[in-house]
């Protein structure tokens, strides 16, 4: 347990931060987790809120969460609609997003062939592929 703390003390200090009580309640939301945590900042905020009984500013989730996704811990995922997601896993891979349930969810990148992408413009290189397959009920009375 002590170890785990200190790591997100160092994880907290690394991203510029200091290790605040509320920063720390954040740091263990979002990386003391078995799996892989897809979250918005409201979503967090409602699950910390949920599981604690210190009050967290909504200003206080986003700048750590922006925190952590400049120094690298964190994945931004954009979506339509201004919808933005944050993941815990970092490594290159791919998602479902279910707009039933406005869940998003990783898809197995050994699931996912890309055998073609377009040329790209002198002097640039892909620096990340990022594919969202966006799913839905199957009825007739969905929207598209």
């Amino acid at each position: 347990m002590i170890n785990a703390y200190k790591q997100h003390i160092e994880r907290l200090r690394s991203s510029g931060l200091r290790a605040t009580k509320q920063r720390l309640i954040i740091s263990m939301a979002l990386f003391n987790k078995p799996n892989t945590f897809h979250f918005t900042i409201e979503n967090l905020k409602k699950i910390i809120d949920k599981n604690t009984k210190n009050k967290i500013s909504v200003a206080t989730l986003y700048n750590t969460v922006h925190a952590f996704k400049k120094r690298g811990y964190l994945k931004e995922i954009f979506l339509k609609n201004n919808k933005t997601f944050f993941d815990t896993n970092i490594k290159n891979h791919y998602h479902f997003y279910d707009e039933d349930t406005e869940e998003l969810f990783d898809i197995n990148s050994n699931d996912v062939l890309i055998n073609k992408v377009p040329t790209m413009p002198n002097g640039k290189k892909i620096k990340e592929i990022e594919i969202t397959l966006k799913i839905a009920s199957d009825n007739q009375n969905h929207k598209k």
